[in-house]
């Protein structure tokens, strides 16, 4: 059985290559790792996400066409729009459900036999035709 040998580096000498790297010491992160033996592929970088002055690190740019801008912000407007529809739709979901539930109670009956007995169906219509007059 082979032992696991974990190495653990100090604050101190972490800094000490971030910093060896950021004055130019070294071409490049993986010069830096050979040098002081770092086996680990991103060990450096974390260290220089933590230690560093973000120079080292690589940037996110995002290049777009002009009028994506516009869409986005169109896009954003009509999720906001659909959101408060949600919202108003909920609403009147559970005044209907409470609404249901007082009808039955003035009438004496239960909320689930009452839409069991229903079926689905609208009874605005005459009696017993269940379609609307």
């Amino acid at each position: 059985m082979r032992i696991r040998v974990i190495k653990r580096y100090s604050e101190c000498f972490k800094r000490q290559v971030v910093e060896e790297l950021e004055g130019g010491r070294f071409d490049s992160i993986t010069q830096a790792r050979l040098h002081h033996g770092i086996s680990g592929m991103g060990t450096v970088q974390k260290w220089i996400k933590n230690y560093g002055r973000n120079h080292l690190q690589a940037k996110v740019v995002r290049v777009e066409k002009p009028d994506e801008q516009d869409q986005i912000r169109g896009f954003k407007k009509r999720i906001g729009q659909l959101e408060q529809a949600l919202g108003q739709t909920q609403a009147e979901n559970v005044l209907n459900a409470t609404f249901l539930k007082l009808a039955c109670e003035h009438m004496g009956m239960d909320v689930e036999i009452f839409k069991k007995n229903s079926d689905g169906k609208r009874s605005t219509g005459p009696k017993g035709t269940g379609q609307a007059g």
